[in-house]
């Protein structure tokens, strides 16, 4: 459970990271590329075995991380587009929801538990999650461009469920801070290849408070997913309950914190998810 609220912790963390990107005027796409950078130089540093890049390339798992690298610039990249276009709550709530598919696969793949108790506090930990990060107009906003939410939805899912997968089948727990730097290192790498291809279009500048903040955003980024595996390493946790504890608490923490830090206005309806989420969190805790 440690590894599952360190996880909470560093994902909280990144929310309040892009925040103060805001309040300093960081651009947020150039702090992503080199968090990814710095996220993969520290993993690399973690690791404790020599690097040896030829057993990195022919690992079982290098496919799977490739495809991760690509996924998580890509998400990104959706989630930024719709939080523009549809609002943020609506990104918020489209990422989120996504749990359920992480959730299914481990009760189907996994054939884990999934009692009365399990299944109601998973249910109302989804409309946790709806009330908390519901904002005014947020189905009217969805509307607009419905591609967008769901392309959102469907990517979140498949990120939590191919880690629990590669996790689960080719990833041994030494092999952990490799694997999540080889992630970050592909994403550094589509994140680069996407920067050029807008400088080449408009000419851009790399400020020193974007090099700081992208590096202090990897090396949390990079223990985010790395304690999440750690999590998920555990047998005595399964997925499906890690992944909507995991969900539910990052954005009732971020809610919060939204409140007394950053004086965002909560209503009476994200106060009922926040209520909502304790209970779902108690019920899944305790099947």
């Amino acid at each position: 459970m440690i590894y599952l609220l360190l996880s909470i912790v560093a994902s909280t963390l990144i929310f309040i990271i892009f925040k103060l990107f805001d309040k300093y005027n960081i651009n947020a796409l150039q702090a992503i590329v080199v968090n990814y950078f710095s996220a993969c130089l520290f993993g690399l540093w973690s690791y404790e075995a020599p690097i040896v890049v030829r057993d990195i390339f022919s690992s079982e798992w290098i496919f799977g991380a490739v495809a991760l690298g690509f996924l998580f610039i890509t998400v990104f990249n959706i989630m930024a587009v719709t939080a523009q276009r549809n609002g943020l709550s609506v990104a918020s709530v489209a990422t989120k929801m996504s749990v359920i598919i992480p959730i299914v696969f481990g009760v189907y793949m996994y054939q884990e538990s999934a009692g009365f108790q399990k299944i109601a506090g998973i249910l109302l930990a989804l409309i946790a999650v709806y009330l908390t990060s519901v904002k005014p107009k947020t189905a009217e906003n969805i509307g607009k461009s419905l591609w967008l939410p769901i392309l959102l939805f469907l990517g979140s899912g498949i990120i939590d469920t191919s880690i629990k997968y590669i996790e689960t089948t080719y990833l041994s727990e030494n092999g952990i801070p490799v694997f999540s730097a080889t992630i970050f290192g592909f994403a550094f790498i589509i994140g680069v290849v996407t920067l050029i291809i807008k400088a080449m279009k408009h000419p851009m500048k790399l400020p020193l408070k974007t090099i700081i903040g992208g590096a202090i955003l990897g090396i949390t980024n990079y223990f985010s997913i790395y304690y999440l595996l750690k999590a998920l390493n555990h047998e005595s946790l399964e997925s499906s309950t890690l992944f909507t504890i995991n969900n539910v608490a990052i954005i009732m923490v971020s809610t919060l914190l939204g409140l007394f830090f950053f004086k965002e206005h909560v209503s009476k309806t994200n106060w009922l998810g926040i209520v909502l989420a304790v209970i779902s969190i108690g019920l899944i805790t305790l099947a």
